[in-house]
């Protein structure tokens, strides 16, 4: 059975390293659905988040990647859909933890903070380290459970 497609979103900000990494993607042979944006001109990072976050929360895709000038914007965005924990580390280490201590389901970058290779590394050790479940379980459910805040 072949594996879900890891869907894939930046702004403008991020629009070089989205292409350049689905290109490590296809390398590693994992499927991948660019959601946007097409092109370099300027366009607002939630419109993109949320296209991959609310995929994601609904299940529909077991993990995203996105893309801006910092990654925040995008982790923020989409770590507001239920069952989304968006991640953004800033190298294989925490790539690794974000995995395997948090189940990290969507990585978020920044383009404007990361140079390009360590982007690549990144999201290699992020797609190849699983969830060590355990004791990182119940604190993954924790979050999971936490009611909205108002």
């Amino acid at each position: 059975m072949p594996s879900p497609p890891v869907l894939l979103a930046s702004d403008h900000a991020g629009f070089e390293l989205k292409e350049r990494l689905k290109r490590v993607l296809d390398r590693l042979g994992v499927p991948c659905s660019d959601l946007g944006t097409t092109s370099p001109e300027p366009v607002d990072y939630p419109d993109y988040a949320a296209r991959v976050a609310s995929q994601v929360s609904r299940g529909v895709a077991e993990r995203g990647v996105l893309i801006c000038g910092s990654g925040q914007g995008m982790a923020m965005t989409a770590n507001r859909y239920p069952g989304v924990r968006a991640a953004l580390p800033f190298n294989e280490e925490t790539a690794r933890l974000c995995r395997e201590h948090n189940d990290a389901n969507v990585l978020a970058l920044g383009a404007r903070t990361l140079d390009p290779a360590v982007a690549e590394r990144i999201l290699v050790v992020w797609l190849e380290t699983p969830f060590a479940g355990g004791r990182h379980a119940r604190r993954v459910r924790k979050i999971d459970e936490q009611p909205a805040q108002s």
